[in-house]
């Protein structure tokens, strides 16, 4: 429907999720979760591209009659992307499957910088040619008139997420079986345990986190925020794009308890004045993951306003 809606302009993102609503809230068994999203991942493609009805008997999912309507306007099918966290079996399935992997970090990409090496590393091992687009990263981004006037206006939305909002119960962060035997011996963790061992302290792990930025200044220094002016944010931005090796960058202009004129703000100086310095950065490169809309001349005609007639 929102493919319709949009003229063909649908990103589908099929995240794994976390265990605190699947496994906790749900009672979903841990070890099941991938298996049990396979298997959607298969009844929704199933459903977007098979023509005539079917029946899908899957061990999670039984669907007697399966006929979406309407269908999607890109074919075969969306673009599709996976956010993740940096497991192994996440970086194998996106190449497997030619879907871009999009690493949803909340620290920065000082902090990401290992995570996507650990992707491309398997991505050359997987003999899948380095094409930045097939990556995306999401980074969190203040601009202003200058660093200063940047650093004034983001530093309470900053300080109150880092602060007050990444509070998770180590106990709901990881249970046995949701996070693989793979990503165990490549020493990865999720981005929700991170933060849940931010909050642990008289462990080594919890000793290893407590020192998560909290401070505008140290969340700034960290690179959990880029701000600056327009030329500094898209100079820092060209040099994530490239050390990262990202061709999708997802950038979260609004955190915290930013309010809507900010967050106009914010997104009006990066459309107008950081968004056309970082246009062709990797034109070398082709982007099969973007979205293919509809020609303007083939979408309905959003028929003029006519003011209603008062009745004589």
């Amino acid at each position: 429907m929102i493919d319709c809606i949009s003229g063909g302009r649908l990103i589908a993102g099929f995240p794994v999720g976390t265990p605190m609503d699947t496994c906790y809230a749900y009672g979903t068994n841990p070890s099941q979760l991938r298996q049990r999203y396979h298997e959607a991942h298969d009844l929704v493609l199933r459903a977007w591209t098979e023509q005539d009805t079917f029946a899908f008997n899957g061990r999670f999912n039984q669907q007697r009659y399966v006929n979406i309507w309407p269908r999607p306007v890109q074919k075969p099918h969306p673009p599709i992307w996976i956010p993740g966290g940096g497991s192994v079996e996440t970086w194998q399935w996106c190449a497997e499957r030619d879907y871009v992997y999009c690493y949803l970090s909340y620290y920065g990409y000082k902090a990401g910088r290992a995570t996507m090496d650990g992707f491309w590393a398997e991505m050359k091992r997987l003999g899948k040619e380095p094409n930045p687009y097939h990556a995306g990263f999401l980074q969190f981004i203040g601009v202003g008139e200058s660093r200063q006037h940047a650093f004034d206006l983001y530093s309470e939305a900053a300080e109150y997420f880092y602060g007050r909002c990444l509070h998770v119960d180590a106990r709901w962060a990881t249970p046995p079986g949701y996070t693989s035997e793979g990503s165990q011996r490549a020493g990865i963790e999720s981005q929700i345990k991170q933060a849940a061992d931010a909050n642990v302290r008289g462990n080594s792990t919890g000793e290893r986190f407590a020192s998560v930025a909290r401070e505008m200044d140290a969340i700034v220094d960290k690179g959990y925020v880029i701000i600056g002016s327009a030329d500094e944010v898209a100079e820092q931005l060209r040099e994530v794009a490239v050390n990262l090796n990202v061709g999708h960058l997802m950038l979260l202009l609004q955190f915290g308890n930013m309010n809507k004129q900010l967050c106009r703000y914010n997104t009006q100086l990066f459309s107008r004045d950081v968004m056309p310095k970082l246009r062709g950065l990797f034109s070398q490169w082709e982007d099969r993951w973007w979205p293919q809309p509809m020609a303007a001349s083939q979408r309905a005609a959003v028929p003029a306003y006519m003011p209603r007639l008062a009745a004589e």
